[in-house]
């Protein structure tokens, strides 16, 4: 399948802002599952690309200049595969234990412990087992639009029972850690078919081991991930994987206006 992505993001301030500096990781993995045909990031300032220690695309967006809005726009097409399973080997210099220590943001309280020891017990099927935690997390957090920001933590969606995808998944991650399974938190796109809403979207891969790999998992709708999936970054939480963040000087209050178009076609 050939996914044709655009993504704009849009801040607008209230005041101008003296400088910025924004990490932009908008670029889609070099993976065995998907290869990029074209892709372009259109933004003011100057841009610097590196590689980080997760195998990212890293782009260093720097402006120097006071201004009141920044606008990045992506246009590209990705070519992605359909197979489903274990089949992501490791491209970051950092080894898969790594994805075993807990971060702010995936730290497991006594509750999300119990609850991961409950539901990873019966390892026989690793594969199936991961599924059914999916599941699970799904019917404890329901899929609630707004109900959380990107600064709350695992416990806090656990306990609250409602979030978006990313709060979804940093619980599966919080879950895998505590039973000894590295897990690292997915970033990219979804293409859910025509005339629906798209958005950003957020899942989880959980290491299977040196022969097999990283298994990708969707949280949200209960399954692997497929064709329908492009990957933009990993990390251990959201704050290493995210599409966007920087800091700036200035700006008063700031807006953010995010539009996601993606349609498909066969190869």
């Amino acid at each position: 399948m050939q996914l044709h992505i655009r993504h704009e993001t849009e801040y607008r301030y209230s005041e101008p802002v003296k400088r910025s500096v924004q990490n932009l990781r908008l670029t889609p993995r070099s993976e065995s599952s998907q290869r990029t045909l074209n892709w372009q990031i259109t933004a003011p300032g100057k841009q610097h690309a590196q590689l980080d220690a997760h195998g990212n695309v890293v782009h260093l967006l720097t402006l120097d200049r006071p201004h009141r809005e920044i606008r990045i726009v992506v246009n590209g097409v990705v070519e992605t595969d359909d197979y489903r399973g274990p089949s992501l080997p490791e491209r970051g210099s950092l080894s898969p234990l790594a994805y075993l220590a807990a971060t702010a943001l995936t730290r497991p309280d006594e509750a999300i412990e119990a609850f991961a020891h409950q539901q990873l017990r019966d390892n026989s099927d690793r594969q199936q087992t991961l599924l059914r935690l999916a599941g699970s997390i799904c019917e404890r957090i329901e899929y609630t639009t707004g109900a959380t920001d990107v600064t709350e933590s695992a416990t806090q969606a656990f306990t609250r029972r409602k979030g978006v995808c990313q709060d979804q998944a940093h619980v599966f991650i919080a879950c895998c850690r505590a039973n000894g399974i590295p897990a690292r938190y997915v970033s990219g796109y979804l293409f859910v078919g025509k005339g629906q809403e798209v958005a950003s979207h957020a899942w989880a891969d959980a290491w299977l081991g040196p022969d097999q790999g990283w298994l990708g998992i969707d949280i949200t709708h209960r399954s692997l991930v497929g064709a329908s999936h492009c990957r933009l970054a990993v990390g251990r939480d959201y704050l290493e994987a995210c599409p966007v963040r920087g800091v700036r000087r200035g700006g008063g209050d700031e807006e953010m206006n995010v539009a996601v178009s993606i349609t498909a076609s066969q190869q």
